[in-house]
C-alpha cells in the first residue's frame, strides 16, 4: 500500500507538507528527527489525514496533485472542506 500524507506543523499550524510512502510511522518520525530537508525547521508534526492506494502510480499522481494550484484551496476560501470531491480530477473519484 501506498499512502499520500498530509502533515501538519505543530509549532506552524498553518504550515502543511504533502508527500507519500508505504511507511507513515517511519515517514512521521523521518519528519520529526529533522532528516527531511523540506521540513526539518518546522518540527515537530503530526499526520492531519492520509489515504492509501494500491496503485504507486495513482498514489504519486495524486500528491502531485494536491501540490499543485488545482490541489490547494483558493484564497479566500472558507474552509478547507470547500475542495470536495467535485474538485478532483476524474482519476481520483
Amino acid at each position: 500500500m501506498q499512502y499520500v500524507y498530509i502533515l501538519r506543523s505543530q509549532s506552524e499550524p498553518g504550515r502543511h507538507y504533502v508527500g507519500t510512502t508505504h511507511d507513515l510511522g517511519a515517514r512521521l518520525a523521518r519528519h520529526n528527527s529533522g532528516l527531511v530537508s523540506h521540513t526539518a525547521k518546522y518540527g515537530p508534526w503530526q499526520i492531519q489525514t492520509y489515504l492509501g492506494f494500491n496503485d504507486r502510480e495513482r498514489a504519486l499522481a495524486f500528491e502531485k496533485y494536491l501540490k499543485s494550484a488545482s490541489g490547494r484551496p483558493s484564497p479566500g476560501s472558507d474552509s478547507e472542506s470547500s475542495r470536495a470531491s467535485k474538485h478532483l480530477p476524474p482519476a481520483f473519484i
